[in-house]
């Protein structure tokens, strides 16, 4: 029997990022398989990643729910105390951790699937992979939970009612039903579809124009700059989408709200102000500048390692 590695065809040219072959050959390589480790890398990079962002996360969350300034939000954590600083980390460890791997690993394994359906019919390659990326953006949002879950742990409000992650699922289980973990669920979804799309068709392009790398270190700071420019640019675009998604998440028990019904509440609260529409949207364009960047620095550097 021919092994994993003689049974895969090997991807043409067209599948390589940056000079190097997305499939390229690595010790682990013959037990992930060469589609594999694109989501171990995604893992482990996002991994990385919410460990040294999560508390500027959480500054961002409390200036998206309350519209208070970044110097408020921090005043906000110190009352809470170093204890609960760190409280809610889980859910984004495993919703990030799992959502990336999703991202890069189904992005990867629908272009392949789809450039070669698409072989011959004249379908133009950057179709293609934009609907390989809508579809990965889109199955991503199905672990919605894990960023309900993280609302509510985070939430000043809700410290008395929930006490971890698996206790805030339990309670919405048991009390509420399976549909109230999916509270927020449509903005996610629109925010992760064309933020994937953009993502990926701009990554290569915008690698195109840094200068050229000539060392390791070299291509790990063109690639930390590549994402982080891109994660921090759709963070900016897409961040009235999270402000939504907050305001709903931080509701328990109730009527489902429409995307538009929260937008419009938000804006009433803040005065009809952009300005105050957008507080928070400078830390989340630095947080993304650092998160994306060293999710896509870490995730390129490991596909090489392994």
């Amino acid at each position: 029997m021919d092994t994993p590695s003689a049974q895969t065809p090997r991807p043409p040219a067209s599948l390589a990022k940056g000079g190097h072959p997305l499939l390229s050959t690595g010790p682990l390589s013959a037990i992930l398989g060469p589609q594999g480790k694109h989501y171990v890398c995604g893992s482990i990079a996002a991994f990385t990643n919410i460990m040294v962002t999560f508390p500027i996360h959480k500054v961002l969350f409390r200036q998206q729910l309350h519209g208070v300034l970044a110097l408020e939000a921090v005043r906000q954590l110190q009352r809470d105390g170093l204890r609960n600083l760190y409280r809610g980390l889980l859910p984004p460890l495993l919703q990030k951790s799992t959502t990336v791997a999703i991202m890069f690993g189904l992005y990867e394994d629908f272009s392949r699937v789809l450039l070669l359906r698409a072989d011959g019919s004249g379908m133009p390659e950057l179709v293609t992979r934009s609907f390989a990326a809508a579809l990965a953006g889109t199955a991503e949002a199905f672990l919605a939970p894990f960023e309900r879950v993280q609302t509510l742990l985070q939430d000043h409000r809700h410290h008395g009612r929930f006490n971890n992650t698996a206790h805030t699922f339990r309670t919405l289980l048991t009390e509420y039903g399976f549909r109230e973990c999916y509270r927020g669920f449509v903005p996610i979804v629109l925010r992760n579809g064309p933020s994937n799309v953009l993502f990926f068709g701009l990554r290569g392009p915008i690698k195109e124009q840094l200068p050229e790398a000539t060392s390791r270190a070299g291509h790990l700071v063109n690639d930390f700059v590549c994402g982080g420019v891109l994660g921090a640019a759709l963070g900016i675009m897409f961040y009235p989408l999270n402000v939504i998604k907050s305001r709903a998440q931080s509701r328990v028990g109730g009527a489902f709200q429409p995307c538009r019904e929260v937008l419009l509440t938000v804006w009433r609260e803040r005065g009809g102000s952009v300005a105050r529409l957008f507080r928070g949207a400078h830390l989340n364009y630095h947080r993304s500048l650092l998160s994306w960047g060293l999710i896509n620095a870490s995730y390129e550097l490991l596909l090489k390692l392994i």
